[in-house]
């Protein structure tokens, strides 16, 4: 599949740090595991999209394709049943938009140019729903780490332009809603702006930025934003922006004030990041590439004994007359294994009211978080004082 220099995906990074979309060409692509299920993933929602809403494929076609898909090592009950929510929203979506026009139409896998702003800009939309004068572009997250938000999210925003510059020619679209469907998440994100705004943000602030990214130009920025960069653990802006968070005088934790621990706090994660991301690095360049860091070697780490045939152990020892409950552990399946054994909707029917999620233990985290504040106890204790 081929991708854009400046691709909507990647654009909180290039808009943020101009020449990172340039320096990241030195590096070969690599598509973790993850990513690998993500677009296996996205492979089956468009496939029961298109019979659920867009109804392009034949029964047969659809019957035909569903089973090869299923034997693919990444299909289990467990993704179908989360691919079946997502294509369960997206119908309500769609159906929903056909309420106020007939005439709405849903397209899926859609090319989205946007190179009007963006030189060779062009992603891919999941769903596009055109009703009247509003598009919507629908895209399908299914990772779990942390809820994404549509609110000023520049990949969408990119999306709705292209959905705007491909459609606007046959459809009056006065209206741009951006929405971001995380199934296993339960996460349902949405961001709606007139045309007019949407045009203003991709003139005035995207085009700029988009110039210097294309020509490799602009200033080098670290930030958040580094954490899917392909040069973020050998990266030099972002070495000096981290060694700079280093510098600060840590004195004894008595000694300082909240605010300075509020200070620390938030660089002690950006530090810990780097540090990780540059450990990772070096010992793929070790492993991999037989390079050697001065001060270093690579070395077998510590590991656990383990059978070599469990098969054989429990043979041998029934044979010396131990008995099964003797050399066996017998133990109840995990909540993750249970769903996939049994799918999504049949555990909840059957164990639903047999499962609890105890509170988690306290963490600091930014305020940007959108889990609730809780109350420590000394907040309590004031508010019963």
């Amino acid at each position: 599949m081929k991708h854009a220099l400046l691709s909507a995906s990647g654009s909180a990074r290039w808009l943020a740090c101009p020449p990172s979309a340039k320096l990241e060409e030195q590096f070969p692509d690599a598509q973790s595991e993850y990513a690998a299920e993500g677009t296996f993933a996205h492979e089956l929602a468009e496939l029961l999209l298109s019979r659920a809403v867009a109804n392009t494929t034949k029964p047969s076609v659809y019957k035909t394709k569903l089973l090869a898909l299923q034997k693919h090592e990444f299909y289990s009950q467990e993704m179908q049943d989360y691919i079946q929510q997502y294509v369960d929203q997206v119908s309500e979506i769609f159906m929903a938009a056909k309420v106020r026009c007939c005439d709405t139409v849903a397209l899926l896998e859609q090319r989205l140019d946007y190179s009007n702003w963006v030189p060779d800009g062009f992603g891919t939309g999941d769903v596009v729903i055109i009703a009247d004068n509003t598009v919507e572009i629908i895209d399908l997250k299914y990772g779990k780490g942390v809820p994404v938000s549509a609110e000023n999210n520049s990949q969408m925003r990119l999306y709705g332009l292209g959905a705007y510059a491909a459609y606007s020619i046959l459809y009056d679209i006065q209206t741009v809603r951006m929405t971001i469907i995380q199934p296993r998440l339960d996460n349902i994100s949405t961001e709606e702006l007139s045309v007019d705004k949407l045009l203003a943000w991709a003139t005035d602030y995207v085009a700029p930025k988009a110039k210097l990214a294309a020509s490799g130009k602009g200033e080098f920025v670290a930030g958040d934003h580094c954490r899917f960069c392909k040069a973020k653990a050998t990266c030099r802006a972002r070495v000096k922006a981290n060694l700079e968070l280093a510098k600060h005088e840590f004195r004894k934790p008595p000694l300082l004030d909240v605010p300075e621990i509020a200070e620390i706090l938030t660089q002690a994660e950006q530090l810990q990041k780097w540090a990780s991301d540059i450990q990772a690095y070096a010992l793929e360049q070790a492993e991999k590439h037989g390079v050697k860091f001065p001060g270093y070697k690579l070395v077998e780490g510590r590991s656990n004994r383990k059978y070599a045939d469990e098969a054989a152990v429990a043979t041998k020892l029934s044979a010396e007359g131990y008995t099964e409950d003797q050399i066996f552990q017998k133990k109840l399946l995990g909540i993750t294994a249970m769903e996939k054994l049994l799918g999504k909707k049949e555990f909840g029917l059957q164990l639903g009211d047999l499962v609890i999620k105890p509170p988690g233990k306290p963490t600091l985290v930014p305020e940007s978080d959108g889990r609730p504040e809780l109350n420590s106890a000394e907040a309590a204790k004031a508010d019963f004082g």
